[in-house]
Protein backbone atom coordinates (compact mmCIF):
# COMPACT_ATOMS: atom_id res chain seq x y z
CA UNK A 1 0.00 0.00 0.00
CA UNK A 2 1.12 3.56 -0.73
CA UNK A 3 0.02 6.83 0.87
CA UNK A 4 1.47 10.16 -0.26
CA UNK A 5 1.01 13.65 1.16
CA UNK A 6 2.46 17.03 0.21
CA UNK A 7 2.96 19.05 3.39
CA UNK A 8 0.88 22.23 3.31
CA UNK A 9 1.56 25.55 5.04
CA UNK A 10 -0.78 24.72 7.91
CA UNK A 11 1.39 21.74 8.84
CA UNK A 12 4.81 23.29 8.26
CA UNK A 13 7.49 22.13 10.75
CA UNK A 14 5.32 19.30 12.13
CA UNK A 15 6.93 15.99 13.08
CA UNK A 16 6.16 12.99 10.88
CA UNK A 17 4.43 11.21 13.75
CA UNK A 18 2.14 14.23 14.19
CA UNK A 19 1.23 14.20 10.50
CA UNK A 20 0.39 10.50 10.73
CA UNK A 21 -2.41 11.33 13.18
CA UNK A 22 -3.51 14.52 11.41
CA UNK A 23 -4.02 15.22 8.56
CA UNK A 24 -3.28 11.65 7.38
CA UNK A 25 -5.70 10.22 9.97
CA UNK A 26 -3.90 6.92 10.39
CA UNK A 27 -5.05 4.66 13.20
CA UNK A 28 -2.54 4.09 15.99
CA UNK A 29 -2.29 0.44 14.98
CA UNK A 30 -1.54 1.21 11.33
CA UNK A 31 0.97 3.94 12.21
CA UNK A 32 2.90 1.50 14.40
CA UNK A 33 2.84 -1.08 11.59
CA UNK A 34 4.24 1.44 9.10
CA UNK A 35 6.83 2.74 11.55
CA UNK A 36 8.25 -0.69 12.38
CA UNK A 37 7.50 -2.75 9.27
CA UNK A 38 6.95 -0.27 6.45
CA UNK A 39 8.94 2.46 4.72
CA UNK A 40 8.74 6.23 5.21
CA UNK A 41 10.09 8.48 2.47
CA UNK A 42 10.66 12.23 2.66
CA UNK A 43 11.16 13.69 -0.82
CA UNK A 44 11.93 10.19 -2.08
CA UNK A 45 14.60 9.43 0.55
CA UNK A 46 14.13 6.84 3.34
CA UNK A 47 13.59 8.26 6.82
CA UNK A 48 13.64 6.32 10.08
CA UNK A 49 13.21 9.27 12.42
CA UNK A 50 9.51 9.72 13.18
CA UNK A 51 10.30 12.93 15.08
CA UNK A 52 11.78 14.59 11.98
CA UNK A 53 10.07 17.90 11.28
CA UNK A 54 9.15 18.40 7.65
CA UNK A 55 8.57 21.64 5.80
CA UNK A 56 5.74 22.93 3.63
CA UNK A 57 6.18 21.51 0.13
CA UNK A 58 7.94 18.34 1.28
CA UNK A 59 6.57 15.09 -0.15
CA UNK A 60 5.86 12.49 2.52
CA UNK A 61 5.28 8.90 1.36
CA UNK A 62 4.42 5.85 3.45
CA UNK A 63 4.68 2.32 2.06
CA UNK A 64 3.57 -0.90 3.71
CA UNK A 65 2.56 -4.45 2.90
CA UNK A 66 -1.00 -5.41 3.66
CA UNK A 67 -2.47 -8.86 3.17
CA UNK A 68 -5.12 -10.91 4.92
CA UNK A 69 -4.12 -14.03 6.88
CA UNK A 70 -7.42 -15.67 5.86
CA UNK A 71 -7.16 -18.88 3.83
CA UNK A 72 -8.44 -18.17 0.28
CA UNK A 73 -11.52 -20.14 -0.85
CA UNK A 74 -12.82 -20.41 -4.40
CA UNK A 75 -16.41 -19.28 -3.99
CA UNK A 76 -18.40 -16.99 -6.30
CA UNK A 77 -19.00 -13.36 -5.38
CA UNK A 78 -21.71 -10.99 -6.58
CA UNK A 79 -19.55 -7.88 -7.05
CA UNK A 80 -21.37 -4.56 -7.26
CA UNK A 81 -18.39 -2.19 -7.35
CA UNK A 82 -14.61 -2.23 -7.14
CA UNK A 83 -11.75 0.27 -7.29
CA UNK A 84 -8.33 0.62 -5.65
CA UNK A 85 -9.87 1.36 -2.26
CA UNK A 86 -13.02 -0.78 -2.06
CA UNK A 87 -14.64 -4.07 -2.98
CA UNK A 88 -18.42 -3.96 -2.55
CA UNK A 89 -20.44 -7.16 -2.80
CA UNK A 90 -24.00 -8.43 -2.50
CA UNK A 91 -23.88 -11.03 0.29
CA UNK A 92 -26.16 -14.08 0.06
CA UNK A 93 -28.01 -15.66 2.97
CA UNK A 94 -26.35 -18.38 5.08
CA UNK A 95 -22.96 -16.65 5.02
CA UNK A 96 -21.22 -14.92 7.92
CA UNK A 97 -18.76 -12.08 7.41
CA UNK A 98 -15.86 -13.21 9.64
CA UNK A 99 -14.81 -16.72 10.72
CA UNK A 100 -15.94 -17.63 14.22
CA UNK A 101 -13.37 -20.43 14.58
CA UNK A 102 -10.03 -21.34 13.01
CA UNK A 103 -11.38 -24.16 10.86
CA UNK A 104 -14.08 -22.01 9.21
CA UNK A 105 -13.77 -21.73 5.43
CA UNK A 106 -17.23 -20.58 4.32
CA UNK A 107 -17.23 -16.89 5.29
CA UNK A 108 -17.35 -13.79 3.14
CA UNK A 109 -13.75 -12.85 3.91
CA UNK A 110 -12.60 -16.33 2.78
CA UNK A 111 -14.42 -15.88 -0.53
CA UNK A 112 -12.94 -12.39 -0.94
CA UNK A 113 -9.46 -13.72 -0.17
CA UNK A 114 -9.95 -16.30 -2.94
CA UNK A 115 -11.04 -13.58 -5.34
CA UNK A 116 -7.94 -11.48 -4.65
CA UNK A 117 -5.66 -14.53 -4.92
CA UNK A 118 -7.07 -15.40 -8.36
CA UNK A 119 -6.36 -11.83 -9.46
CA UNK A 120 -2.87 -11.84 -7.99
CA UNK A 121 -3.66 -8.94 -5.64
CA UNK A 122 -2.02 -8.56 -2.23
CA UNK A 123 -4.41 -6.32 -0.31
CA UNK A 124 -6.18 -6.25 3.01
CA UNK A 125 -9.75 -7.37 3.66
CA UNK A 126 -11.58 -5.01 6.02
CA UNK A 127 -15.41 -5.16 6.15
CA UNK A 128 -16.72 -1.77 7.25
CA UNK A 129 -19.73 -3.25 9.04
CA UNK A 130 -21.36 -6.62 9.58
CA UNK A 131 -24.55 -8.24 8.41
CA UNK A 132 -26.04 -11.21 10.24
CA UNK A 133 -25.58 -14.64 8.70
CA UNK A 134 -29.02 -14.70 7.11
CA UNK A 135 -29.30 -11.01 6.24
CA UNK A 136 -28.62 -10.45 2.55
CA UNK A 137 -27.33 -7.43 0.70
CA UNK A 138 -24.55 -4.90 0.38
CA UNK A 139 -21.28 -5.24 2.28
CA UNK A 140 -18.46 -2.73 1.81
CA UNK A 141 -14.91 -4.02 2.24
CA UNK A 142 -11.89 -1.70 2.38
CA UNK A 143 -8.66 -2.89 0.81
CA UNK A 144 -6.49 -1.16 3.41
CA UNK A 145 -6.58 -0.42 7.12
CA UNK A 146 -6.14 3.26 6.28
CA UNK A 147 -9.38 3.40 4.26
CA UNK A 148 -11.17 1.34 6.92
CA UNK A 149 -10.12 3.79 9.63
CA UNK A 150 -11.15 6.79 7.52
CA UNK A 151 -14.60 5.30 6.85
CA UNK A 152 -15.50 4.08 10.32
CA UNK A 153 -14.85 7.14 12.50
CA UNK A 154 -18.52 8.12 12.47
CA UNK A 155 -21.60 5.97 11.86
CA UNK A 156 -23.18 8.51 9.53
CA UNK A 157 -20.34 8.34 7.01
CA UNK A 158 -22.10 5.41 5.34
CA UNK A 159 -25.80 5.90 4.65
CA UNK A 160 -27.56 2.50 4.65
CA UNK A 161 -31.11 1.53 3.73
CA UNK A 162 -32.71 -1.87 4.19
CA UNK A 163 -35.84 -3.58 2.92
CA UNK A 164 -37.67 -5.78 5.40
CA UNK A 165 -40.84 -7.85 5.59
CA UNK A 166 -42.43 -7.48 9.01
CA UNK A 167 -45.35 -9.39 10.47
CA UNK A 168 -48.75 -7.67 10.35
CA UNK A 169 -49.67 -4.07 9.58
CA UNK A 170 -47.99 -1.21 11.39
CA UNK A 171 -50.17 1.48 12.96
CA UNK A 172 -48.15 4.31 11.45
CA UNK A 173 -47.02 4.66 7.83
CA UNK A 174 -43.63 5.97 8.91
CA UNK A 175 -41.76 6.80 12.08
CA UNK A 176 -38.55 6.66 14.06
CA UNK A 177 -38.06 3.94 16.66
CA UNK A 178 -36.03 5.32 19.58
CA UNK A 179 -35.42 2.45 22.01
CA UNK A 180 -32.16 1.57 23.79
CA UNK A 181 -30.71 -1.86 23.05
CA UNK A 182 -28.60 -4.05 25.32
CA UNK A 183 -27.52 -7.64 25.58
CA UNK A 184 -30.10 -10.21 26.70
CA UNK A 185 -28.23 -11.96 29.49
CA UNK A 186 -30.62 -14.91 29.46
CA UNK A 187 -29.83 -15.93 25.85
CA UNK A 188 -26.56 -16.26 23.94
CA UNK A 189 -26.11 -13.86 21.02
CA UNK A 190 -29.45 -12.24 21.76
CA UNK A 191 -30.30 -8.58 22.30
CA UNK A 192 -33.30 -6.74 23.67
CA UNK A 193 -34.76 -3.32 24.36
CA UNK A 194 -33.69 -2.37 27.87
CA UNK A 195 -33.42 0.89 29.79
CA UNK A 196 -29.69 0.49 30.48
CA UNK A 197 -28.85 -0.25 26.84
CA UNK A 198 -27.27 2.03 24.25
CA UNK A 199 -29.46 4.43 22.36
CA UNK A 200 -30.66 3.03 19.04
CA UNK A 201 -32.55 4.91 16.31
CA UNK A 202 -34.30 3.26 13.38
CA UNK A 203 -36.30 5.17 10.77
CA UNK A 204 -38.91 3.22 8.81
CA UNK A 205 -41.47 3.77 6.07
CA UNK A 206 -44.19 1.34 5.02
CA UNK A 207 -43.96 0.80 1.26
CA UNK A 208 -46.79 -1.74 0.95
CA UNK A 209 -48.97 -3.97 3.14
CA UNK A 210 -50.71 -7.32 2.82
CA UNK A 211 -53.02 -9.02 5.33
CA UNK A 212 -50.19 -10.92 7.04
CA UNK A 213 -47.14 -8.69 6.55
CA UNK A 214 -45.76 -5.33 5.45
CA UNK A 215 -42.82 -4.25 3.32
CA UNK A 216 -40.70 -1.61 5.05
CA UNK A 217 -37.89 0.63 3.93
CA UNK A 218 -35.54 1.13 6.88
CA UNK A 219 -32.81 3.68 7.47
CA UNK A 220 -30.33 3.08 10.27
CA UNK A 221 -29.30 6.11 12.30
CA UNK A 222 -27.24 4.01 14.71
CA UNK A 223 -25.56 0.64 14.28
CA UNK A 224 -26.41 -1.63 17.20
CA UNK A 225 -26.22 -5.40 16.92
CA UNK A 226 -29.51 -6.88 15.62
CA UNK A 227 -30.98 -3.36 15.78
CA UNK A 228 -33.69 -3.72 13.13
CA UNK A 229 -34.68 -7.17 14.33
CA UNK A 230 -34.91 -6.10 17.99
CA UNK A 231 -36.76 -2.85 17.29
CA UNK A 232 -39.44 -4.39 15.09
CA UNK A 233 -39.94 -7.26 17.52
CA UNK A 234 -40.38 -4.71 20.31
CA UNK A 235 -43.12 -3.01 18.27
CA UNK A 236 -44.91 -6.34 17.94
CA UNK A 237 -43.98 -6.71 14.27
CA UNK A 238 -41.00 -9.11 14.10
CA UNK A 239 -39.41 -9.92 10.78
CA UNK A 240 -40.81 -12.84 8.82
CA UNK A 241 -38.60 -15.88 9.37
CA UNK A 242 -36.84 -14.40 12.40
CA UNK A 243 -37.40 -17.24 14.86
CA UNK A 244 -34.89 -15.79 17.34
CA UNK A 245 -37.10 -12.74 17.88
CA UNK A 246 -40.54 -14.28 17.50
CA UNK A 247 -41.09 -13.94 13.77
CA UNK A 248 -43.33 -16.43 11.92
CA UNK A 249 -41.44 -19.00 9.81
CA UNK A 250 -44.20 -20.32 7.57
CA UNK A 251 -43.39 -17.91 4.71
CA UNK A 252 -39.63 -17.33 5.08
CA UNK A 253 -36.90 -19.67 6.29
CA UNK A 254 -34.63 -16.80 7.39
CA UNK A 255 -35.16 -13.25 8.65
CA UNK A 256 -36.61 -11.18 5.81
CA UNK A 257 -33.99 -8.45 5.85
CA UNK A 258 -31.98 -7.13 2.90
CA UNK A 259 -29.28 -4.40 2.89
CA UNK A 260 -30.70 -2.63 -0.15
CA UNK A 261 -28.81 0.60 -0.67
CA UNK A 262 -25.62 2.34 0.42
CA UNK A 263 -24.37 5.85 -0.17
CA UNK A 264 -21.07 7.40 0.90
CA UNK A 265 -18.43 9.91 -0.10
CA UNK A 266 -15.29 8.26 -1.46
CA UNK A 267 -12.40 9.31 0.84
CA UNK A 268 -9.90 9.46 -2.05
CA UNK A 269 -11.93 11.08 -4.82
CA UNK A 270 -14.57 13.03 -2.89
CA UNK A 271 -17.23 11.63 -5.21
CA UNK A 272 -20.52 10.16 -3.98
CA UNK A 273 -20.89 6.41 -4.43
CA UNK A 274 -24.49 5.10 -4.59
CA UNK A 275 -25.24 1.41 -4.96
CA UNK A 276 -28.32 -0.80 -4.88
CA UNK A 277 -28.61 -4.60 -4.57
CA UNK A 278 -31.65 -6.35 -6.02
CA UNK A 279 -33.91 -8.31 -3.69
CA UNK A 280 -33.18 -12.03 -3.26
CA UNK A 281 -35.70 -14.49 -4.64
CA UNK A 282 -37.18 -15.57 -1.29
CA UNK A 283 -38.26 -11.99 -0.51
CA UNK A 284 -39.15 -11.12 -4.09
CA UNK A 285 -41.71 -13.92 -4.35
CA UNK A 286 -43.68 -12.42 -1.44
CA UNK A 287 -44.05 -8.97 -2.98
CA UNK A 288 -44.62 -7.39 -6.36
CA UNK A 289 -41.26 -6.39 -7.80
CA UNK A 290 -42.76 -3.24 -9.31
CA UNK A 291 -43.43 -1.93 -5.80
CA UNK A 292 -39.72 -1.56 -5.09
CA UNK A 293 -39.12 -0.22 -8.59
CA UNK A 294 -41.85 2.38 -8.07
CA UNK A 295 -40.27 3.42 -4.78
CA UNK A 296 -36.96 3.95 -6.56
CA UNK A 297 -38.59 6.01 -9.31
CA UNK A 298 -40.47 8.20 -6.83
CA UNK A 299 -37.28 8.98 -4.91
CA UNK A 300 -35.41 9.82 -8.10
CA UNK A 301 -38.18 12.21 -9.15
CA UNK A 302 -38.25 13.83 -5.72
CA UNK A 303 -34.50 14.32 -5.94
CA UNK A 304 -34.80 16.04 -9.33
CA UNK A 305 -37.53 18.35 -8.01
CA UNK A 306 -35.39 19.26 -5.01
CA UNK A 307 -32.61 20.36 -7.33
Amino acid sequence: MRLSYTVDAAHDSRAIRQLAMSPLRLSVKLWKHIKWNGTILVNGKPCRDASLRVKAGDELTMLWQEASPVVPVDRPLDILYEDEAFLIVNKPAAMIIHPTHREARDTLVHAVAGYFQRRGECVGIHPLYRLDRDTTGIVILAKSAHIQHAMTQHHGQIDREYLALAQGRLDREKGCIDMPIGRDMSKANHWQVRADGKRALTEYKVIASWPAYSLLKIHLLTGRTHQIRVHLAALGHPLLGDAAYGGPCNMMQRQALHAWRVRFIHPDTGKEIRLEASLPEDMRRLILSEIVSRETSLEENEGKKAK
